[in-house]
């Protein structure tokens, strides 16, 4: 039996870290529709019962998102051809998300492998501090927006140069070139400061959507939305790869990264790391976090309605995994992330395997939880790595070997998963 070391944290007050105490619970079928009838066929769920999910997820957990703007513009503010002592290329881009340089606005770091004969597939997710943190260049502009996470450099709620490269341990940029993968992240403070009380500083209220509506979008969805939105801009960037774009997140990013994958099928593959509820864990699964000490602003209102009665939503962790279906999805845990509920992390990923099959294509394959530090699955693949919540270059090792089996050009498993929708 694998020990989940329980490691204090400030405000997350009813978790519990006993397993003997996760009460019996049933998952709702992801194959059987809201008037009873079973999906049989791929075709099948793909035009209703996906549709009918999507809703439900919107309705009563993330909150509904508006379209895409018509009239976004994205600027080059950086190109420089031989970063990095050589090897990489790196971009800076401004996203103008409604075309104007007064509106909102957020700006995109991308890295991609220098000297590269065709587009490069690419990972793009969020960082915590600000494009800088994610490396030591220094021409990294700084992040503007308001920080919510402490760390070094990070005073009164705001970068400075002594963040450059603070995460550098999460974002292992050289080991990710190369293997070939670019890189794009931006700094979610730009669309929505990931604090109570925050919304007014966010891109939300041009929207006109009223922040008590019960379905209003939360900063998870919003976050997910400017996925999509840098997504539409990688997708005429003429060096990347637009059907191998893989969205990436750790922590409550995780959330959001399952989030775009599940909304926006354009997204080729989805990472998950230690995400935990809200994320690839269970509701219905009583340990580790929990609806009622989940932030508020990060979920549509009613969400946190069904706090201490998880069993009354209509939907699960399986079902948000199973919608990225066919496209190839990674979960991953930590074994002293007692907090997002490693097992629970694993058996959503179980639970999403019927619709995988409905595709003929192996989802996880396995009831068993892997050994630590040892990764399983076919389409879905899962790992739980020795230590606490982080993503590491270890992690990243098994995400990288998981995108060459199914995605690389020339690599790809015959009996891999399909590609995302161009």
């Amino acid at each position: 039996m694998l020990l989940f070391t329980a490691v204090p944290v400030q405000a997350q007050l009813d978790g519990n870290a006993d397993e003997a105490k996760v009460a019996p619970y049933r998952l709702p079928d992801p194959l059987t529709m809201a008037d009873g009838k079973r999906v049989t066929s791929a075709a099948e769920w793909t035009a209703r019962r996906r549709p009918e999910l999507l809703a439900l997820f919107q309705r009563h957990i993330y909150g509904v998102t508006p379209p895409a703007p018509a009239d976004m513009r994205a600027v080059v503010t950086d190109l420089d051809r031989h970063a990095l002592g050589g090897r990489a290329v790196r971009k800076q881009v401004t996203l103008y998300l409604n075309g104007s340089e007064q509106g909102p606005q957020t700006s995109v770091l991308l890295y991609l492998p220098a000297g590269a004969k065709a587009p490069a597939p690419l990972f793009v997710g969020l960082n915590f501090h600000g494009n800088q943190a994610v490396a030591a260049d220094p021409a990294i502009a700084i992040a503007h927006s308001w920080v919510a996470a402490p760390g070094k450099g990070i005073v009164k709620h705001r970068a400075t140069a002594a963040s450059r490269g603070i995460e550098a341990g999460q974002w292992p940029i050289a080991q990710i070139l190369a293997a070939g993968y670019g890189v794009a992240t931006f700094f979610p403070g730009d669309l929505y400061p990931d604090g109570e009380g925050k919304r007014a500083e966010s891109i939300q209220p041009p929207y006109a959507i009223s922040p008590s509506a019960p379905d209003g979008w939360g900063a998870i969805a919003t976050w997910a939305w400017g996925l999509s939105r840098v997504y539409d801009y990688l997708a005429t960037d003429a060096d990347v790869d637009r059907r191998r774009v893989i969205v990436i997140g750790h922590s409550r990013y995780g959330k959001a990264a399952l989030w775009a994958g599940a909304v926006d099928p354009r997204f080729a593959m989805v990472v998950s790391n230690d995400s935990g509820e809200g994320g690839a864990a269970l509701y219905r699964r009583d340990f580790g976090e929990t609806i009622r000490v989940m932030n508020d602003y990060w979920f549509a209102p009613r969400f946190k309605t069904y706090a201490g009665r998880a069993e009354d939503l209509p939907v699960d962790a399986h079902e948000l995994i199973a919608l990225i279906a066919p496209r190839p999805v990674y979960v991953a845990s930590a074994t002293e992330d007692w907090w997002s509920d490693p097992r629970g992390e694993f058996l959503a990923a179980r639970g999403a395997d019927p619709v995988y099959r409905l595709f003929g294509l192996p989802g996880l394959g396995t009831d068993r939880m892997p050994p630590p530090d040892q990764t399983t699955g076919g389409c879905i693949g899962y790992h739980i790595r020795s230590g606490a919540h982080d993503i590491t270059a270890q992690d990243w090792a098994a995400y990288l070997a998981f995108a060459d089996r199914h995605l690389r050009p020339g690599l790809a498993d015959p009996g891999g998963c399909r590609p995302a929708a161009d």
